[in-house]
């Protein structure tokens, strides 16, 4: 039996609640995504969002909609772990970080906290120490669910929850969302707050929605986004409504196509499932040309893993300079490798960045989008990763490092019958422009259902 990704009728929320907690239940053992069920609050939230309904009122542009959160971010009531046992006895937050609180306010529920990647800090989403969660499309080989929002991609991407909330700092978001077959959208760096989240790069970290589909991702940041002064980077910042021309379609489209020799860990089924991609997307009215990045994938890659780096360790140095900490190994590494990264060398890496960033604004000048598969290739057995090869991100990080925003859908499925994913690359702060393409997209690829989770 597939789960239901059905949303909320006015007066059913409870019954929706319900049901998805069930399903959680039900599936848990297998996909281990949960780090901790909300079920008392999730079931009081829903029966007010009932009691609304009776009268005639909902509770916002999300009423009654079941949601999960991404354990590095803060919810009122639970501890914040971090996918880290260096955390494991945290108390409980006294507050909801902002983005959570947004989305309550609109009536979303959250159900449940889900596994991450220890600090946020991986794409293949293993987790040496707490668990690594399986991915929903296959469960008789436990692949990777792609990280490091692993637990939210899987719940989602299975059919179980209808959205949740990720964080995407070199594809934290697309990555779980591609490998694991939902939508999943890295929004612009100054459109969310990033208030009451676990910090990894101050200067790439960013907050996004995962979801059954665009038009869902698209209320999600609508609610989501807004100015806080608890997160400066979001303050005098545009909010156009997302939701506004969201239906109009790709008629008129320029979109550049990332040339295939700048894509050389791209499989042959996923290359395949691109060109189809593409022909879907003339089919909707757009044009496609080739685009040369003015760099290669890998060193956009190296450059943002430097900075993450260096920040990574501003951050954790005491952790990953003790040797008795339960750091798991990959991660204190990561963390580590930014030890060597001096104040002088940060400094030019950022201005590096500042150039790179007008580099790239005048290749894309003639383009509203650019487009290439979010991953490189389907998702691979948890027993096969090097967890010194970045591969993963190499498609997304160059989208971080140059302050861009990007939308990953489903593509359908390779010809081993795993998700493939469309990458959506737009300006920043155009996060519209992408949902429109990407709603475009969906609705000339047609159905895309949920695995079968038996």
């Amino acid at each position: 039996m597939t789960a239901s990704i059905t949303e909320p009728q006015p007066g059913d929320a409870v019954e929706t609640v319900k049901r998805v907690i069930g399903e959680i239940d039900r599936h848990e053992p297998k996909l281990q995504a949960v780090v901790e069920r909300l079920e008392v609050t999730a079931l009081a939230e829903a029966r007010r969002c009932d009691e609304l309904a009776a009268t005639g009122t909902r509770a916002g542009l999300l009423h009654g909609l079941p949601i999960v959160i991404k354990d590095i971010i803060d919810v009122s009531g639970q501890p914040t772990r971090s996918g880290s046992l260096t955390r494991a006895n945290n108390p409980a937050c006294e507050h909801d970080a902002p983005v959570v609180a947004a989305l309550r306010g609109a009536g979303a529920i959250p159900v449940a906290k889900t596994n991450t990647v220890e600090f946020a800090i991986g794409g293949w989403g293993t987790n040496e120490t707490v668990g690594t969660p399986c991915n929903p499309w296959d469960l008789n080989t436990h692949r990777v669910p792609g990280g490091s929002s692993s637990g939210t991609g899987v719940l989602v991407g299975g059919g179980v929850v209808p959205g949740g909330l990720g964080t995407d700092t070199g594809g934290s978001v697309r990555i779980p969302a591609a490998l694991c077959g939902c939508v999943g959208l890295k929004t612009s760096i100054g459109l969310v707050s990033r208030a009451g989240v676990t910090p990894l790069s101050d200067t790439l970290d960013t907050i996004g929605p995962l979801a059954h589909s665009v038009e869902l991702a698209a209320r999600m940041l609508a609610v989501m986004q807004g100015a806080d002064p608890a997160d400066p980077a979001t303050l005098g910042r545009p909010g156009q409504c997302p939701l506004e021309g969201l239906q109009r379609g790709a008629s008129g489209m320029r979109l550049a196509r990332i040339k295939a020799d700048q894509m050389p860990h791209l499989s042959g089924e996923m290359a395949a499932a691109f060109d189809h991609a593409l022909d879907q997307l003339r089919e909707a009215g757009a044009t496609i040309t080739d685009i040369e990045m003015p760099m290669p994938l890998d060193e956009y890659q190296a450059l943002s893993g430097a900075i993450s780096a260096a920040e990574a360790y501003a951050t954790y140095a005491e952790l990953a300079d003790d040797p008795t900490s339960p750091l798991a190994k990959p991660n204190r590494q990561r963390i580590l490798s930014g030890k060597k990264i001096t104040a002088a060398e940060l400094i030019r890496i950022r201005r590096e960045r500042d150039r790179a960033i007008a580099d790239f604004e005048a290749v894309i000048d003639r383009a509203d989008a650019i487009v290439l598969p979010t991953v490189p290739y389907a998702a691979i057995p948890v027993a096969d990763v090097d967890e010194r090869l970045m591969h993963m991100s190499s498609h997304t990080r160059f989208g971080n490092y140059l302050a861009l925003a990007g939308l990953a859908v489903p593509m359908g499925l390779t010809a081993s019958g795993l998700p493939a994913s469309l990458q959506i690359v737009v300006r920043r702060f155009d996060d519209p422009l992408a949902l429109r393409i990407g709603a475009a997209f969906e609705k000339v690829r047609g159905p895309f259902a949920p695995p079968n989770l038996g």
